[in-house]
């Protein structure tokens, strides 16, 4: 009995060092998330990139300007001969020469490819805005993966608490009765050999909880990995006519058909272009530049200097490109084919994966609530097993199978419970919906 006393302490302290604090409800689970985890936050970065790729800065409408500046000087030994056939000779001659300018350029017309290009890159990031939400929705369900079973282990570290106690009371009644006279040793060690199994799973239990919990923290990307809390337990499915709603809007609010949708535009874009190649191309050109230099004695002039402007029309047609052009355009078009025979596929897996996680949500709502309809069995069947243990009608074996009984589909029924919500999510998913319902 000593070494049960000191296991009763010992589980007491154990429980009380790892107590429960602040709850973590699942919207403040799914907020925390969103602004700190790792793939997330990447991705919402890539969506940035993708709107600074599709604005007017880097869509080629905008002409350019540039700025050309540069001087000169050169010292040389010069011998000049005249018409009336003198010689001169000049040592250490300098000719200094600066320049300016400022160069536009726009180019009027390209054959449409910048007109196309320019609508690739919108779309481009309409697809990066796509890909950000398939990883949210990723981590949403891995997010929901981790705190599911975080509550799981809770609700089992309660039941077997629970276990734990009555096999206590157990215990103590046992130790009276043989005090007594009433039962034999038999019922004690049996007793004490039950209490040292459950307070094993106990302290599992507890174990593997604290190890979630600290799996959950690093998908929330928490500093404090130790940081303790409470979840929210209690869960709520979603009503069938609205899954059925879901399931049949689904060809339009997948995120992979919606994908394949972007992709698919972003290579037909990508086509057009390259036909600009067949095209001429009409730009405009202007400039304002000052010019200045001094010569030596030998020059006509010993300086000179000019500003001006000068503007100009450029017309240019490639004729011929060697065939790379042609090879371009035609590479691009089997790539639109390609996308679509993608898509026709991608339509093909997505009604299967929808059907079979609708039948796989179908089939574990119903075994859990098969599942609770056998707790209340094992409850009842436990509180009739008890009583009559009291009254000496059954034996302690007896008993501990009713126990046991009640132990195992109280777990079955949390794991039940937590599965066909996960179900339920990954059904969300699939339909396009998993952002917009509540958790």
């Amino acid at each position: 009995m000593k070494n049960i006393n000191y296991l009763w302490f010992f589980l007491g302290c154990f429980g009380s060092i790892f107590g429960q604090e602040d709850l973590l409800s699942k919207q403040e689970a799914v907020s925390e998330a969103l602004e700190q985890n790792f793939g997330i936050v990447i991705a919402k970065n890539n969506v940035v990139i993708s709107e600074n790729n599709a604005g007017l800065l880097n869509s080629g409408y905008l002409p350019s300007l540039t700025g050309n500046a540069g001087a000169s000087y050169n010292i040389e030994d010069q011998t000049v001969g005249f018409q009336d056939g003198s010689v001169s000779d000049i040592t250490d001659a300098e000719t200094t020469r600066y320049n300016a300018s400022l160069d536009v350029s726009y180019t009027l017309f390209d054959g449409l490819g910048r007109f196309y290009d320019y609508k690739r890159l919108k779309e481009t990031y309409n697809l990066s805005q796509l890909e950000a939400r398939e990883t949210i929705e990723m981590t949403l369900l891995q997010l929901f993966s981790v705190y599911f079973e975080v509550a799981r282990l809770t609700e089992n570290v309660t039941v077997l608490e629970e276990t734990f106690q009555n096999t206590q009371r157990r215990l103590l009644r046992a130790g009276y009765a043989f005090e007594y006279g009433q039962v034999n040793k038999l019922e004690v060690l049996n007793a004490e050999v039950d209490i040292v199994t459950d307070s094993i799973n106990l302290m599992n239990t507890r174990q593997q909880l604290r190890n979630a919990k600290r799996d959950l923290n690093v998908v929330l990307n928490r500093e404090d990995l130790e940081r303790n809390f409470e979840v929210d337990t209690v869960v709520v499915f979603s009503s069938p006519m609205l899954l059925e709603g879901f399931v049949q809007t689904s060809d339009t609010n997948n995120i992979r058909l919606l994908q394949a949708n972007s992709s698919k535009k972003i290579n037909e874009f990508t086509y057009k272009a390259s036909k600009a190649v067949f095209l001429p191309k009409l730009g405009l050109t202007g400039s304002y530049g000052w010019n200045e230099g001094n010569f030596p004695s030998t020059s006509f002039a010993r300086s000179n200097t000019t500003t001006g402007i000068s503007a100009g029309v450029n017309l240019t047609w490639s004729l011929f490109d060697g065939g790379s052009g042609i090879t371009t355009v035609k590479n691009a078009k089997i790539q639109v084919q390609n996308t679509d025979l993608v898509k026709r596929q991608l339509v093909s897996e997505v009604q299967r994966d929808i059907a079979n996680a609708e039948g796989n949500y179908t089939n574990l709502l119903a075994i859990y609530r098969l599942q609770e309809q056998n707790v209340a069995t094992a409850q009842n069947n436990f509180e009739r097993s008890n009583e009559q243990y009291k009254l000496g009608q059954i034996s302690s074996v007896e008993l501990r199978q009713a126990q046991i009984n009640l132990l195992n589909a109280q777990t079955n029924k949390n794991l039940a419970k937590y599965e066909a919500k996960l179900a339920e999510l990954e059904l969300l998913q699939l339909t396009g919906q998993l952002l917009n319902v509540k958790f």
